[in-house]
């Protein structure tokens, strides 16, 4: 058994798997696979080329808890998922997301409402993605990492496994958190190593590397290293390492 909607749009060549919803106004483009268990909210597009692995959900609604202090009690626009899409097993992709062409969206991971992601951007197994945050083109968040509310991550960068973000530095007390939220932004072709934790509004520079389980608290410059707890400039990062050298 499945469900699709008469005003869902279906294009050529589509594989529907079953228990599936397709909800109305749904547009589903050519040659896309859809599998077991998925549940495709109102208006969601998924573009020609696509595939959905089992017990996906795209374009769910945000829910709102009473002390949220980042989601807001609105109706989101419909999820619209670009050409030649992955989206792995149990992933839940939220409405107001736009996902370029060949995004690759591992298992397990969630990509939040009003969030953009650029085009063969890789997003490992279990990422999670938070609202309101801007990746870029071609970038690769590894297994398990964590980008924070109101962060923006250029082209080009590479965080590695169970990296941390944030973007309370009150750490959820005081009223005056709520003027203060920021996340963190990683310029283009930074790099991040496993288990570095960046705190919240600091700045990674262009072609910067953060070494692994480094704590960052303060502003990284462009093309340098920092290393340790707190992260300590440590040399420049070796000229053939540089995106402009690949």
């Amino acid at each position: 058994m499945k469900y699709i909607s008469t005003t869902a749009t279906i294009g050529n060549d589509v594989l529907i798997g079953e228990n599936t919803i397709v909800s109305d106004a749904v547009v589903i483009g050519d040659g896309c696979r859809i599998g077991n268990n998925v549940v495709l909210h109102h208006g969601t597009i998924v573009d020609r080329g696509c595939r959905v692995d089992d017990n996906t959900v795209i374009g769910k609604q945000p829910m709102k808890a009473q002390r949220s202090a980042t989601t807001k009690p609105e109706v989101l626009s419909p999820a619209v998922i670009g050409d030649h899409v992955i989206i792995g097993t149990s992933v839940v992709v939220y409405a107001g997301c736009e996902i370029g062409s060949g995004v690759l969206v591992a298992d397990q991971s969630s990509v939040r409402e009003n969030v953009k992601v650029g085009n063969e951007t890789i997003i490992g197994r279990g990422v999670a993605i938070e609202n309101y945050c801007i990746i870029g083109s071609r970038c690769k968040l590894e297994t398990n990492v964590y980008i924070t509310a109101y962060s923006t991550i250029e082209d080009d960068v590479f965080i590695a496994p169970c990296v941390t973000t944030s973007n309370d530095n009150y750490v959820g007390r005081t009223k005056e958190r709520f003027k203060h939220y920021k996340g963190v932004t990683i310029r283009r072709g930074g790099r991040v190593g496993a288990n570095a934790t960046i705190l919240p509004g600091k700045v990674i520079g262009e072609d910067a590397l953060v070494a692994a389980g480094a704590v960052v608290t303060c502003d990284v410059p462009p093309r340098k290293i920092y290393a340790g707890v707190p992260a300590k400039e440590l040399r420049d990062v070796p000229p053939e390492q540089l995106l402009e050298n690949q």
